[in-house]
């Protein structure tokens, strides 16, 4: 796999959200995000706080946040960016990747 395949983007926004999520719980140190079955297009990403990063974690510090993601869902999740939005229709992380071929309306599930 070359580099860029393998790589997730945080954004700016993302990152500031991420840092005032961690640093108002307690013994909390990164946000993991992993790719799981299920869901209504196939897949599903999942969002938790953690404490602690495992010897397989890629981790994406910036703007004074981790991002942790496993070997096995950065194999989904490469070339991804993970965006936090503020708009009308509410506030959320929404990650942006191109390997999904389909996707569900709420942007938490998608098939590759």
């Amino acid at each position: 796999m070359s580099a860029e395949i393998n790589t997730v983007e945080v954004t700016e926004a993302a990152a500031k959200r991420i840092a005032k999520i961690v640093s108002a719980e307690p013994g909390k140190s990164a946000l993991r995000v992993s790719v799981e079955g299920g869901g209504c297009s196939g897949f599903s990403y999942k969002f938790d706080l953690v404490d602690g990063r495992n010897d397989d974690d890629f981790a994406i510090e910036r703007d004074g946040a981790t991002v942790l993601i496993d070997d096995l869902s950065l194999v989904y999740m490469g070339g991804s960016v993970i965006d936090f939005v503020d708009d009308l229709m509410g506030q959320s992380f929404q990650i942006k990747n191109p390997n999904a071929v389909a996707s569900c309306g709420c942007g938490t599930s998608f098939s590759v």
